[in-house]
């Protein structure tokens, strides 16, 4: 329901490379490290926003969206559903094209919210996941 593949494949494919991983840091055993290190491999440029603002996987880490100096194209959310709304209304300040919720991480309203503001966006979908199956 909240992630159909022509929406899938347009984030992935034509939103743009510039991907800010909210949650990102250097702990290797979080699953953010492993995700945004797949999509580097396909080509993303990783932003990593996490309050450590720690620099992982070789890019400058921010603090926030808020921070970062330079347009952003996908907000990718690590962060729980609790908080994951407030992270959606961020990337629709910032700009983004689209905002893709990590497996687990569900917030229907923040989805209809950041629909109507005009981005894509996928829920509980993960697009380490996605990326390499798709059909290029």
């Amino acid at each position: 329901m909240y992630a159909d593949e022509e929406t899938i494949r347009r984030i992935l494919l034509e939103s743009g490379d510039t991907w800010a991983v909210v949650g990102l840091s250097n702990n290797r055993s979080r699953a953010a490290y492993g995700v945004a290190e797949v999509l580097q491999r396909f080509g993303k440029r990783l932003v990593p926003v996490h309050p450590k603002a720690e620099r992982v996987h070789g890019e400058d880490g921010y603090a926030s969206l808020a921070d970062i100096p330079f347009p952003v194209d996908v907000v990718d959310v690590f962060v729980n559903s609790e908080q994951a709304g407030a992270v959606a209304g961020q990337a629709v300040a910032a700009g983004a094209r689209a905002v893709w919720f990590q497996l687990g991480v569900v917030d229907p309203e923040a989805y209809a919210r950041t629909r109507e503001a005009g981005l894509d966006m996928v829920m509980d979908r993960c697009p380490a996941i996605e990326i390499p199956a798709l059909d290029r």
